[in-house]
């Protein structure tokens, strides 16, 4: 609200306390400016196109739905789970980035941003690759400054490092399976050494495809983004690149038969399906996969080791007053009697 004008700043406050006291509620008041107004002034002014929603939390239960979606384990995160926020507001890049901004609690101008988990991870709790929230004074410009100074570069970092993480596992655990198939075949033994009955092995091999689908959707997610980061010619193995020319093939062959799956055979229809139908899809499914498979088992190390050397480096720290230039002002302590954070 506008305070150019007194008498009209008087008479909407007298109406709003009337409204409020009609709808047998309050009204406080806050020296703090609209959340709104200064998410969109920090918008403004971080590097590249973002904008700022605001989400009103009329009641604790609808903050408490962010909590899942929250990726940190900082004094964001704590202020979300134990004290109250009426309202934040979601900073977006329109390229898969959201940061939660939040009045910070108990202390009179300072702001908490942290991040929401990208698309692709759900299981955020105890997650160990975090880009833990920030505290900030109140200042946009300061608050703009510290998130594309601070908090972007180490958010983009724990990103790689995760979709890193989450791609190795899934290979790990492909390779370990498909090395295990591989043996049982050739031995015409299961893995404790008890003999295989040959008709069992399609049945088995299946139970690898599903397996194998289950896992390279990990890749299809993560695998892309780890993909264009790499730069071989940059790094001393150069003649890697004709292995990721392979692998960039591989993810558009299974993006090519997840299509096609998901055409014949439509996620409400599979159950439906007869037996036959589901049969022969499984099985044009399973053809094209396993040269994917086989790609991957073969040069899946050759891009980790890439995509490891593409890592971000990590943020630069502010420069202090040592270099000539002043550092963020600290955050002002806690108002008397608000409870300290968890630690």
């Amino acid at each position: 609200m506008s305070v150019g004008s007194r008498e009209a700043a008087h008479h909407t406050l007298r109406n709003l306390i009337r409204t409020a006291h009609r709808h047998q509620t309050s009204v406080t008041i806050t020296p703090r400016r609209y959340l709104g107004d200064v998410a969109e002034e920090i918008a403004a002014h971080l590097p590249g196109s973002w904008s700022a929603e605001i989400s009103i939390h009329s009641h604790p239960a609808w903050q408490h739905d962010l909590i899942p979606l929250l990726w940190d384990d900082g004094e964001l995160l704590r202020a979300v789970e134990d004290q109250r926020a009426p309202y934040a507001a979601v900073l977006s890049n329109g390229e898969g980035v959201e940061l939660l901004l939040v009045e910070r609690p108990g202390h009179p101008s300072d702001y908490l941003v942290g991040a929401f988990a990208s698309e692709g991870f759900d299981d955020n709790t105890n997650e160990p690759i975090v880009p833990r929230s920030i505290a900030i004074p109140g200042d946009h410009q300061l608050v703009a400054a510290a998130i594309a100074e601070r908090f972007l570069p180490a958010y983009h970092q724990a990103l790689h490092a995760r979709r890193l993480d989450t791609v190795a596992y899934a290979l790990d655990t492909l390779r370990e399976e498909y090395e295990t198939l591989a043996t049982m075949e050739e031995s015409g033994r299961y893995s404790d050494a008890t003999l295989l009955d040959p008709a069992e092995l399609p049945h088995l091999e299946k139970q690898f495809a599903d397996l194998a689908q289950y896992k390279l959707r990990n890749h299809l997610i993560h695998a892309p983004h780890l993909l264009e980061q790499c730069r071989p010619d940059q790094t001393p193995w150069p003649e890697d690149a004709v292995a990721l020319d392979r692998i960039r093939n591989a993810i558009s062959q299974w993006q090519d038969a997840f299509v096609e799956w998901r055409l014949f055979v439509p996620p409400g229809l599979l159950a439906t399906a007869s037996d036959e139908a589901k049969a022969q899809a499984k099985t044009r499914r399973d053809a094209r996969l396993r040269p994917v498979i086989e790609i991957w088992i073969a040069d899946g190390e050759t891009f980790l080791r890439q995509a490891r050397a593409a890592a971000p480096t990590p943020p630069r720290p502010l420069p202090g007053p040592a270099q000539g230039a002043p550092a963020l002002p600290p955050a002002l302590p806690a108002l008397p009697g608000t409870p300290p954070p968890r630690r």
